[in-house]
Formats: structure tokens, sequence, C-alpha cells
């Protein structure tokens, strides 16, 4: 079976799948594209026209939720809880990271401060109701690294890598649960092997380029 990734350097949806791809030792091979002048054949196989993309012997899976499960489904051990309500659980929150993903996007490249600071406010609320929900430790569901570790790793590595550079307690000190959450998943190997090389630089300028005031003093 060939699977082929196709990505964006940059994108926290391909970094997702690079990390379950990692954990479960599924060999790959990945095609990055440009987002911003993104090529035909990439266009006839995406039908969002957004990445990442799975192929796989020729046949197309799209957005990184699925694709996640799928490469789950088909590697046991499973990287879901098994109990179905368990599970569910996981993908609700699962939602809840692409939020705090899409919010730390905005941050990055707006060019108005007052859109930083609504941000800024939105990811410190809403990390303090996540603290209220965690329980289990070091990962969310205990012991076991799960498909829910995968989703919120890289709003972690942009806190850590990007916006602790312009900006202090992105999540609050008080939420001391999601802090040792963050520090859990950030130690994973597989999380530090889906880190691009110069990350933080590439992020840095490609954010400086599209206009973004946060990280312009860097």
């Amino acid at each position: 079976m060939e699977i082929e990734l196709i990505s964006f350097d940059l994108c926290p949806f391909v970094q997702r799948s690079v990390i379950t791809l990692l954990e479960k030792n599924i060999p790959f091979k990945r095609t990055n594209i440009d987002l911003a002048n993104k090529p035909a054949w990439f266009l006839g196989i995406s039908p969002l026209g957004k990445v990442p993309v799975l192929r796989i012997n020729g046949s197309i899976l799209f957005e990184s939720a699925v694709i996640n499960e799928y490469l789950d489904e088909i590697t046991p051990p499973s990287m879901h809880p098994e109990d179905p309500l368990q599970k569910a659980v996981n993908r609700a929150w699962i939602e809840y990271a692409s939020e705090l993903s899409n919010l730390s996007f905005r941050m990055l490249i707006t060019d108005d401060k007052n859109v930083v600071e609504q941000c800024l406010q939105a990811l410190r609320d809403k990390f303090e109701f996540l603290d209220k929900n965690l329980s289990a430790a070091p990962f969310f569901n205990g012991a076991a690294f799960s498909l829910i570790d995968a989703a919120y790793a890289p709003v972690f590595i942009r806190i850590a890598y990007l916006l602790k550079q312009a900006v202090d307690d992105v999540v609050p000190p008080g939420c001391s649960r999601v802090l040792a959450w963050s520090d859990a998943i950030l130690a994973r190997p597989s999380v530090q092997g889906s880190i691009i090389d110069h990350f933080t630089e590439l992020a840095t300028e490609r954010f400086k380029k599209r206009g973004g005031i946060l990280l312009q003093r860097i």
C-alpha cells in the first residue's frame, strides 16, 4: 500500500496527520505544495482545495480528522478510547482544538492590534475552560497518547515556538493541567519529529510577509 500525504509545510492540520503517521510507524511519502499557488493536479483531487490530502493507491481522503481515524483503523492498536461515549468525548474536544488553532492563526496573521488582543483573550478563556475539563494525566485520556493529543500538539507547538516570542501567558498560569499536558505532548518523539527544520524562522518570516504585526519586532 502506497500512502502519500499532500501537505503545506507549516499547516497545523497537516501536522496532526504527520504525528499520527509517526505514532503508527506508517511509511509515507510527503508532497508539499504552495497554497498560494495551488497546482491544477491538486485542485483536481482536493474538493475543498485544502490540505492535508491523503492518497492511498489512487483513492483520496481529505480533512485531518477523517485521515487520522482511517490511519488509526488500519494499524492497531487504536489511538482512540474503546468506550463509545469516551470516544465521542474525544472527538468533540478535537473540534475544540480546531477553534484554538484558528484563533492562533488569526492572531499571527492580523495587522490589527485590537484583533490580536481579542484573539489572545479568547484563547485564554478557552484554555481556562479546557483546564476545568481535564482530569487525566499525562495525556488527555491518561497514560496512552491518543488522536486527541495529536490534534492539540500543533496548538501547543505554535504557542511554544511562535506566540511566546511576543506574548506572555497565552495559557494562563492558573491552567496547571493544560500546561502539564502541553509539556507532555511537546516532549513526545512523534511531535518533535513533526516539526520541520527551522520552523520558527520560516513561520515567523511567512507571517511577517503576510502583514501580521505580532511577530514584526522579532
